[in-house]
């Protein structure tokens, strides 16, 4: 039978590390490691586990690398129009915890068009594992404008909270008169703690009350299908 999986001690793990780092296979890494120990029955491993942890490890590095690097592009549009906005939090590990981000116009456009607004946090990203939000907001023609973008590790209430106290802050400590969300309830207690005056909306009931719900266009908005689906 198979040994159970077991967490890799810190120095089997810094020589797989260094082993890779020298282009050694996980196969060899592993028959060294049997050797070492006299035999597999004195390992509390299998070499399955030691290709996962380097699949996990590159993994791990590569998000970082590339949370750094967006946090670099971030600064950059600050510096091009310093009405650019953005905050940007990192866990322990130097990963993504939460982001959000909204542009000049986006944030003139909330001026105009921010008496109400809907938030969305149906996509998930498969390759980092956030969740990809979006504030809209609708203008003068009908059309959906663009009033804000996040990603955040979770969708706990903490994380809507922190997400909502940033969306404050760029708009100058102005809540939108009205917020149609999906029927998460950690967003609605979250937007309770941090907006309780503004007049919030589940988007389902919203086109049933109005009669919308055969609108194609308002139908195949995904706050719509996240919460027919439940």
């Amino acid at each position: 039978m198979l040994k159970q999986h077991s967490e890799l001690s810190m120095s089997i793990r810094r020589t797989i590390e260094n082993n890779k780092e020298a282009g050694i296979r996980p196969s060899k890494t592993y028959q060294s490691f049997v050797a070492a120990a006299g035999g597999h029955r004195e390992l509390n491993f299998i070499e399955k586990d030691v290709r996962n942890y380097i699949t996990r490890e590159v993994r791990n590095v590569s998000e970082q690398e590339d949370a750094k690097e967006f946090g670099k592009y971030l600064l950059r549009m600050k510096e091009k129009n310093q009405n650019f906005f953005f905050e940007l939090e990192l866990e322990e590990d130097q990963l993504i915890k939460l982001a959000f981000w909204a542009d000049a116009r986006s944030r003139a456009a909330f001026e105009y068009f921010g008496d109400v607004i809907s938030f969305d946090t149906t996509y998930n990203t498969n390759r980092y594992n956030l969740v990809c939000g979006s504030f809209v907001g609708v203008n003068h023609h009908g059309q959906s404008t663009l009033l804000g973008c996040s990603l955040m590790k979770n969708e706990e209430i903490e994380s809507f909270k922190l997400l909502f106290q940033c969306w404050l802050c760029c708009m100058g400590g102005n809540a939108p008169k009205g917020f149609l969300t999906d029927q998460c309830a950690s967003m609605k207690r979250a937007l309770e703690a941090c907006m309780p005056t503004i007049i919030h909306r589940n988007w389902n009931d919203f086109l049933l009350n109005f009669g919308l719900v055969d609108n194609k266009w308002l139908s195949g908005n995904v706050c719509l299908k996240s919460a027919t689906e439940v």
